[in-house]
């Protein structure tokens, strides 16, 4: 990548300095968002007509992410390009740097996209960033099915590729179990990790320009429900100082480790070691920012998106700097059928109601219809204190009719 900044306003390949997107869901209508307050022009590629990231860009290149006519449109008018998600191919991400700035590149992505990959990388790691994976098993054949070692059960099976939001995956308790869910998966190449018994869930998010310099923006901690984050709090008491600068620090060494160039987020579990102290176990990572990092658009100095933004034009990246507790609660689609009847017609949440709280920041992402499990929009809650952030959170909640802040911690 070349290491000459693309300054907002000045002249690219085709007109004002463009920066493209593969993808256009909410991530990467995000990134335009913040691409565009800085003073660049946008494209997005995504085949559907109404993505959300697509009809807010300057331009919408409306072809499947494999389409290489896309590609050749794509780069006639970006000076450079990033990814909104690790779905998209990386033999796409690879071609398009033939031509163009592409980051991450399309070898990291690469590695996020398979789970086998992606748990190597971290033990290769495992010296340098002093964190691993649960102990896992890839099976890929009958005969790696049957030599999975008995310490892995009970255990979660998981697809290799594709899984997201906690699809793809079963819990298994037994070899019988294990079979049947690896049937029912389709026989596709799947990892089996050993469950843990879980403290809490942990999230890292760093930027890592093309010249080595890493920042790392505060350690999230995150709350799932059904494998679908929940919540996320950034703020004192959330999560041990210790802990976090571990967190930190391994986050580092894997995207440095990576050669990584962009915004990246690895997720951690935190277990007990057997003697009552907390043990780091890295979990996932996704090339792109991510759901638990949406809080530092109210809450930083920049946020995860102007990060993006500033790694893949060669901007500096100056230490993030969080001005205020926050907290994040991420908006389903279920919130549009309040008794839980998706037969009903939808009812428009009471954001009235949500916004009158103090420090409520509303972020819909422009999807045209509402669906359960559908990821419509997310809250971020700042305050002066971390008490009135867990105060204005418990009402927000209240009202939305999800479950209280005890709850989602029990």
């Amino acid at each position: 990548m070349s290491q000459t900044p693309l300054l907002p306003g000045s002249t690219g390949v085709n007109g004002p300095v463009t920066l493209g997107v593969m993808g256009g869901g909410q991530l990467g209508r995000m990134f335009v968002q913040a691409a565009q307050a800085m003073g660049y022009f946008t494209a997005v590629l995504d085949p559907n007509p109404q993505s959300p990231a697509g009809l807010i860009s300057h331009h919408h290149i409306a072809t499947a992410y494999d389409d290489p006519t896309g590609w050749q449109a794509l780069c006639a008018v970006a000076d450079a390009i990033t990814t909104e998600f690790e779905n998209v191919p990386s033999q796409a991400l690879m071609a398009l740097a033939e031509q163009r700035s592409v980051a991450p590149s399309g070898a990291c992505v690469a590695v996020a996209q398979d789970r086998v990959q992606e748990k190597n990388h971290f033990n290769a790691c495992a010296g340098v960033s002093g964190v691993r994976p649960a102990p896992f098993a890839a099976i890929e054949t009958g005969e790696q099915l049957a030599a999975v070692p008995d310490a892995l059960l009970p255990g979660i099976l998981k697809t290799s590729r594709m899984g997201y939001d906690g699809k793809g995956q079963a819990r298994v308790n037994t070899r019988e179990a294990l079979a049947q869910a690896w049937q029912r998966l389709g026989q596709v190449p799947c990892v089996l990790e050993q469950r843990l018994a879980l403290r809490s869930e942990l999230s890292v998010i760093v930027a890592r320009g093309a010249d080595g310099h890493t920042v790392a923006f505060p350690v999230q901690k995150n709350t799932h429900r059904d494998g679908i984050l929940a919540l996320t709090e950034v703020h004192d008491g959330a999560v041990n100082p210790e802990l976090a600068q571990r967190a930190q620090a391994s986050t580092r060494a894997l995207a440095q480790h990576l050669g990584y160039v962009g915004v990246l987020c690895v997720e951690y579990f935190v277990v007990d070691d057997g003697t009552g102290r907390d043990t780091l176990v890295v979990n996932e990572m996704a090339p792109r920012p991510h759901n638990s990092g949406h809080y530092t658009q109210n809450a930083c100095s920049y946020s995860q998106f102007e990060a993006q933004v500033r790694a893949l034009v060669g901007l500096p990246l100056p230490e993030p700097e969080q001005h205020s507790p926050a907290t994040m609660i991420n908006l389903l689609g279920d919130l549009w059928w309040p008794q839980g009847d998706a037969r009903a017609a939808p009812t428009t949440p009471p954001w009235d109601q949500v916004l009158a709280l103090p420090g409520t920041h509303l972020h819909l992402y422009g999807k045209l219809s509402a669906r359960p499990g559908r990821k419509m929009g997310h809250l971020n809650i700042t305050g002066t204190s971390v008490a009135q952030v867990r105060q204005t959170t418990a009402h927000a909640l209240a009202i939305l009719g999800l479950p209280s802040l005890e709850t989602l911690a029990a």
